[in-house]
Formats: structure tokens, C-alpha cells, sequence
């Protein structure tokens, strides 16, 4: 069983901490265990009754209404949203509900199940990426047990490089672009969602991988000389300096466009080198790629 701190619902479910408070003192639903300290910790099924009820209520049931209904209630609820945006945060759920119970066939299953209704890419903007912002956050606290986050990501890794060695484009920008994780940084999934959108819409891309030390980027850079090289910064070792990486992509390459995203750029605040842009959200990502290939 995992252990989720208050901190963990909130970003998971989106209700702010101090609106989780408020319900455990009005209602039923949420039973939070305490430590020697006293302080809340949540259970699997506490996080999953947090993720059904946040949904139900940001699509207009009311929280008195919802703490009367029984389980199977909640579920049907759930089950008869129509909005689009519903089903898809119902799905996001479900990949959370699944990975924190080790249920792996259902996860992939429900993977498969999305990308034959509506594609490879539907599936990576509309469920797979909300999905790792979303639990994100827990493998940087490390409040997941490395063998979930191990099983799924390789699952979604697998469906990834599927879609990027079946993606045929029929459009050559001509322009070229290398996509790299610098040394200290494993989570490549964001990337390889990168290399997938690039090579979609006619781009040359060179893969470099994880794990890279800066000297090999700056040689295949020469090599090649790339319209722009891409990072995208997930978990990073805790030995990780930002400032140092930033600066040495504009000391080895400063007349090379590089582009960040990932979380580190949400919380970044200092001056960024000139040569460095960041990309914080899906849709500044998005945004960039349709400027690409104009």
C-alpha cells in the first residue's frame, strides 16, 4: 500500500488541501490515517475516492449529494459523464487507480483500448501526458514504489516508440532537430512523445537517448547542425544543477536554439541564456511545433 501525504491528493486530483480539510470535517467519505506525529497520510483507497469524487463534483454534482451515494453509485455517476473532457479525466483516473493497485494488464488494456478509437497521438496529448503531469510530482517525492513507476512507464514507452516507428510523414520541412536528456535525467518519456510529434509532421530527428553527457551533444551538433536541440527535464537526481546544464548548453552552443520543458521550467525564476527557451505547459509545446512547420 502507498502513502499519500494531503500534498499528493492535491496535486492528483486538482481539490486544494485546504477544500480536502473542510470535506473530512463535513463529510464521510474520507477516512485519513495519522502518524505518531499526527499527521495525515491517505491510503490507495483514500487517493481513489479523492480522484471519483473530484471529478463527479468539478462536472456539477454537489459533495452533499455525492457523500450519500455507495460506491457502486459513485462509479455508475462516473461511468454516465458525457462531456468529452470527462471521459478523458475518467480515463487519466483510471490509469492512476490502476497503477497505484499494480493492476497492469487493465492499465495496458485501457491504453490499447484509447489508441484504437482514437490514435497514437489523441491518445498522448488527451491521455498519456495529462497522466505523467499529473503523477509527476510523486516520483520526484518519491511517494511511489519504483516497481509502479517502472511497469507503467515501460508500458507507455513501448506504445510510444510503436507510434514513432509506424509515423509516416507526408511533409519534409527540411529541417532537422536533435533531442537528448542530459546526464542524471532516466525519464525519457516526454522526449520520445517529442520525437514522435517532430517526425509526424516531417522533421529529421536524432535521438540521442538519456543520460547524455554535454560533450557527445555538442559533437553530434557539429555534425549535424541541428535547427534546434530539444530537453525535456522530468525527475532529475537531486545532485542535478539547472543553472550549470542552462549554462552549458549556451557556452557549448550558443548559437543553437535549445528548447526546455518539462517541470524544472515551471518553477525556474533566474535570467534564461539567450540561446534558451522554455516550454512550460502542452500547449506552449504544441504552439512551438505548429511555428516549426509553417
Amino acid at each position: 500500500m502507498n502513502a499519500f501525504t494531503i500534498k499528493d491528493l492535491e496535486n492528483l486530483s486538482g481539490i486544494k488541501a485546504h477544500t480536502i480539510r473542510i470535506w473530512e470535517q463535513r463529510y464521510t467519505f474520507l477516512n485519513p490515517h495519522r502518524t505518531e506525529t499526527n499527521i495525515r497520510y491517505y491510503s490507495n483507497d483514500e487517493l481513489k475516492t479523492i480522484l471519483n469524487i473530484a471529478l463527479l463534483n468539478k462536472f456539477g454534482y454537489k459533495i452533499s449529494h455525492i457523500d450519500k451515494m455507495t460506491q457502486e453509485e459513485i462509479k455508475a455517476k462516473i461511468l454516465s459523464l458525457s462531456q468529452t473532457q470527462a471521459q478523458q479525466e475518467r480515463i487519466v483516473n483510471e490509469l492512476i487507480q490502476n497503477m497505484v493497485d499494480l493492476q497492469i494488464e487493465e492499465f495496458e488494456s485501457t491504453l490499447d483500448n484509447y489508441i484504437m478509437a482514437k490514435g497514437i497521438e489523441k491518445t498522448i496529448t488527451q491521455i498519456i501526458f495529462p497522466f505523467l503531469e499529473r503523477i509527476g510530482i510523486l516520483w520526484i517525492t518519491n511517494h511511489v514504489n519504483p516497481a509502479q513507476e517502472h511497469l507503467v512507464t515501460n508500458i507507455i514507452r513501448q506504445k510510444l516508440i510503436v507510434g514513432i516507428e509506424s509515423c509516416i510523414s507526408h511533409v519534409d520541412t527540411g529541417k532537422v532537430a536533435i533531442l537528448f536528456l542530459p546526464e542524471a535525467e532516466h525519464h525519457e518519456l516526454g522526449l520520445l512523445f517529442m520525437y514522435y510529434l517532430l517526425k509526424n509532421r516531417g522533421i529529421k530527428v536524432y535521438y540521442l537517448g538519456t543520460n547524455v553527457p554535454m560533450r557527445d551533444v555538442d559533437y553530434v551538433v557539429r555534425l549535424k547542425k541541428p535547427d534546434f536541440i530539444y530537453s525535456h527535464l522530468t525527475s532529475v537526481a537531486h545532485n542535478f544543477n539547472f543553472d550549470k546544464f542552462l549554462t552549458n548548453l549556451h557556452n557549448r552552443m550558443p548559437d543553437v536554439p535549445a528548447i526546455v520543458s518539462g517541470l524544472l521550467t515551471q518553477t525556474y525564476k533566474k535570467r534564461v541564456p539567450s540561446n534558451v527557451s522554455f516550454k512550460k505547459s502542452l500547449q506552449d509545446v504544441m504552439e512551438y511545433i505548429s511555428e516549426l512547420v509553417k
